[in-house]
């Protein structure tokens, strides 16, 4: 078969499919076909080109561990205009616990409350119900406390390929530096220049 329908049938794979399409139900579907010198993940990653190169406003992203449709960033402000249900925001506590789950996970509820300094319950629940951390299994110790971890959902909603895709802290904290010495500059231009102008 031309490598051009074969593109074409995974592209409506990807298509049709719900959630971010992993390469090895890809894989199963596309197994009837002779695939001859071509790969999937070359065939895959030819098509991601293909629509990076193009005008289009869709990409193909490989995010949650598997390949979905979405559209380019440079849109979004054109999609906000669409929705008319704006998406939930989280809160800022809720935020610092999906963060302290995403990098200490597997992690219990005592030890998110230890690293938070605040009961955390009402956030985990939270957290539960939008489906970002689930539930993945029990801690060997005593009353088997409850252990989290973050979900595919959250992947789809960070946008990330999987869990390794996070930053790592030492990234964090020099962004964070970066932005507190850009502001610390911003704030200090004004003065610089009035005194400048009385000097005048």
């Amino acid at each position: 078969m031309e490598k051009e329908k074969i593109m074409a049938i995974i592209e409506a794979l990807v298509f049709a499919s719900e959630k971010p399409l992993r390469t090895k139900y890809i894989e199963q579907v596309v197994s009837v076909i002779d695939l001859g010198e071509f790969t999937l993940s070359g065939l895959l990653q030819d098509l991601k080109d293909k629509y990076a190169a193009e005008t289009s406003a869709l990409e193909l992203a490989e995010v949650a561990e598997g390949w979905q449709f979405r559209t380019k960033p440079q849109f979004a402000e054109w999609i906000k205009r669409l929705n008319t249900v704006r998406p939930s925001k989280l809160s800022q506590p809720a935020m610092e616990t999906l963060a302290i789950v995403a990098y200490r996970q597997p992690i219990t509820r005592a030890e998110i409350d230890y690293i938070r300094g605040v009961d955390s319950g009402g956030v985990v629940k939270t957290l539960l119900d939008k489906r970002l951390i689930k539930i993945v299994g029990k801690k060997d110790l005593p009353g088997r406390p409850l252990v989290y971890g973050t979900t595919q959902e959250f992947l789809e909603v960070f946008s990330l390929k999987d869990i390794t895709s996070l930053p790592n802290l030492q990234d964090i904290k020099q962004i964070s530096a970066a932005e507190e010495e850009l502001e610390r500059n911003q704030t200090e231009l004004p003065l610089a220049s009035q005194e400048s102008s009385e000097e005048e």
